[in-house]
């Protein structure tokens, strides 16, 4: 948790390939691929939910398996792997800049705007759509437990956006007021299902109930191949000790404290998914995920 956000999770990853790469005491191209490999199968281990992060240290092994293949010298592969992570880590940056381009022409002056968690790419809409002169009010929920949302108003705050804050059980009561819905996603299914930080679901529920327009931003790497095979995204479930503390725990050992921490969206309470290929409805997604993951099960290293 030192580091947070998807995307910000897969740039540490592939920053973390490259500088096994560059230390690598290999002695043989084939050494090296099978190092990165161990070092990339322990990242996608930390945070089984970032889909991000998978994508992300599958571009770089499945690019150093191909190089490979091609019977490199060892430090032509070395330089082959740099070059990968580099172009992940800015893709990835241009990726956010292109979403904050196309999600704040959705933002017009005078609306009201939640959303949830702290997201990077819903940062950047809002603050794109600042930078454009749009006035507007942004309701941003705490994000029980580890309080996420407030480091999304301070940075708000911090550039001038009207912010409130408000806990996540206020939602239903605000919604009324809010023409918008902005959130992030930490990986997006086949079927346009969105899974995000936990509370998103309840808060879509809530928005269909008032017709309020729900939008998810994020970035295409976000999108999770093995579900076109009909596999899950896997729930991280985080430490009880976030919601209680252990003086509590002891004094209650036959209360079970259960803290998952992400939920998943239906695609029918999503009116739009913004990524940096353009808007898409949920519907529209898999025809995406199979233009850019032709080959769901070669592009997946295990």
């Amino acid at each position: 948790m030192e580091i947070r956000g998807a995307g910000r999770i897969a740039r540490a990853a592939t920053e973390a390939l490259k500088e096994g790469a560059i230390r690598s005491q290999a002695r043989s191209p084939a050494q090296l691929v099978a190092e990165l490999t161990r070092y990339g199968l322990k990242l996608r281990e930390a945070r089984p939910t970032a889909v991000s992060l998978a994508n992300a240290v599958n571009f770089v092994l499945v690019g150093a398996n191909r190089g490979l293949g091609r019977r490199p010298k060892l430090e032509a592969l070395r330089k082959l792997v740099v070059s990968l992570c580099d172009d992940f880590i800015a893709n990835s940056m241009n990726a956010v800049n292109v979403i904050a381009e196309i999600g704040a022409k959705r933002i017009v002056s005078g609306d009201v705007v939640l959303t949830h968690c702290n997201s990077e790419a819903v940062t950047q809409i809002l603050l794109a759509a600042k930078a454009q002169n749009k006035e507007f009010q942004v309701v941003v929920t705490e994000t029980r437990p580890r309080y996420q949302g407030r480091l999304t108003a301070t940075i708000l705050a911090k550039n001038g956006v009207d912010v409130s804050l408000i806990p996540d059980s206020a939602c239903r009561l605000y919604m009324h007021e809010v023409d918008r819905v902005i959130v992030g996603a930490d990986a997006i299914a086949s079927n346009g299902a969105v899974v995000n930080k936990i509370g998103t679901s309840t808060i879509a529920v809530v928005a269909h109930e008032t017709r309020t327009r729900f939008y998810v931003a994020a970035e295409t790497y976000k999108l999770s191949p093995r579900t076109l095979l009909g596999e899950l995204v896997e729930i991280e479930e985080r430490s009880p000790l976030e919601v209680v503390g252990e003086r509590w725990m002891k004094e209650n050992p036959g209360v079970k404290v259960k803290n998952p921490a992400f939920d998943v969206t239906p695609p029918e309470y999503i009116d739009l998914i913004i990524t940096e290929r353009g808007v898409f409805p949920p519907q529209g997604i898999v025809f995406l995920m199979k233009e850019l993951y032709p080959e769901p099960i070669v592009t997946i290293v295990e």
